[in-house]
């Protein structure tokens, strides 16, 4: 969903289908139908949804052409737009999930952003990809910083071939979070320091700001004037919530000064919630957002 700042600037609004389990591409089309019915509930033209497809399955539709067609052709069926695929998420099956010290994961990554580019409106000229913030502090010391950073480039290489073979961008934001190498501000900074910031940014959770940075709004300043992008914003506002804990925050992001990021992913409560659940607190966020400024592409900014 295309939501205008009283800036002029676009910001999408996706709601993130909670991962689970999908092998193979008709499961993935199966999670459509709930989306779909929540677009059609809310009465909006077009809903933006926000995809994990699994290891296995990312790398066989970065390589079938076909399948990455019928993927489109389904959420246009159902009126459904993607600007964001979550590469956090790993296993398929349990078990360990791999650093930023593997190429595993930048394969995984540059994968999705292969099948991203296909999936994107034809008038979209960039999305992104959020992954994890690096790995585990624990454990992390000048050997696993070193293999991160060699990887970190050729990321970055290939998210630039990727641009200069289809004439859009993807861009590449780690999450911050407990116990991960990027957990406050002041770590998040010194960890991306010398990345292409370009290609690679942060993805932010604002739950986890919300909860574990002293002051919200100036952590987030002390991103921005590190020339650090927030590729993109998640947040957990559930319909019914008296704790708001992340409304500095989101005030910061898209308050009168300009969004200072194009892309905000609804994050699900639990698998298979129902649409009525879903639709309530998609409503719920775009009242917030409204008493910023914000208000569908096709509809005047409130007037504040």
């Amino acid at each position: 969903m295309r939501l205008r700042h009283p800036s002029g600037r676009i910001v999408h609004l996706s709601c993130e289908i909670t991962p689970a389990v999908a092998s193979n591409l008709p499961a993935v089309v199966a999670q459509l139908d709930t989306y779909g019915a929540v677009r059609a509930r809310l009465g909006v033209d077009a809903l933006g949804v926000c995809l994990w497809l699994p290891p296995a399955l990312a790398a066989a539709l970065a390589v079938e052409s076909r399948a990455r067609t019928r993927l489109r052709a389904e959420l246009d069926a159902r009126r459904l737009e993607v600007v964001t695929l979550s590469g956090a998420p790993f296993g398929e099956g349990g078990g360990e999930t791999p650093a930023w010290t593997e190429p595993a994961r930048r394969e995984y990554t540059l994968d999705l952003a292969r099948i991203l580019l296909d999936l994107l409106d034809e008038d979209a000229v960039r999305g992104n990809v959020s992954t994890i913030g690096l790995g585990a502090r624990e454990g992390w010391g000048e050997a696993e910083e070193k293999a991160a950073a060699g990887i970190l480039r050729r990321l970055s290489h290939g998210l630039a071939d990727l641009a200069w073979q289809n004439g859009r961008a993807v861009r590449v934001g780690f999450q911050p979070a407990t116990g991960q190498v990027l957990d406050s501000p002041e770590q998040t900074v010194a960890a991306l320091s010398r990345i292409d910031k370009d290609r690679l940014g942060v993805s932010l959770d604002l739950g986890h700001v919300a909860e574990h940075w002293d002051d919200p709004a100036a952590g987030v300043e002390t991103l921005t004037d590190a020339g650090l992008a927030i590729v993109e914003v998640r947040l957990s506002a559930v319909a019914g919530s008296t704790t708001g804990a992340w409304r500095e925050g989101l005030s910061r992001l898209f308050g009168r000064q300009g969004p200072l990021t194009e892309n905000l992913t609804l994050v699900g409560r639990a698998p298979d919630q129902p649409v009525e659940q879903i639709a309530g607190d998609v409503a719920y966020l775009l009242a917030e957002l409204a008493a910023l400024g914000l208000a569908p592409e096709n509809e005047p900014c409130p007037v504040r």
